[in-house]
């Protein structure tokens, strides 16, 4: 079993949205691993996180503003071989 069960990945489209602040509010708030934040400056910004409680995340970052291509898969279930 995976400590952290979820990959979640999307997009936000916000104004003025900076990728360290996303990522450093994430960190502090959020439990999970392998963190990628990247994007700004006008440009959505792209986020990848492994956590267990993945509705946390989207209901932040849509805080933000818009999110869209939102995938979570359930690597637990990749891991057993079935589909995620």
């Amino acid at each position: 079993m995976v400590e952290f069960r979820y990959d979640t990945q999307l997009l936000i489209d916000g104004d003025d949205l900076d990728e360290d602040e996303v990522a450093e509010y994430i960190t502090e708030h959020f439990q999970g691993d392998s963190l990628l934040a990247v994007g700004g400056d006008g440009d959505p910004i792209k986020i990848h996180f492994h956590t267990n409680e993945p509705w946390k995340l989207l209901e932040y970052c849509r805080s933000l503003g818009e999110i869209y291509d939102i995938i979570v898969e359930d690597m637990d279930r990749q891991s057993r071989g079935l589909k995620g």
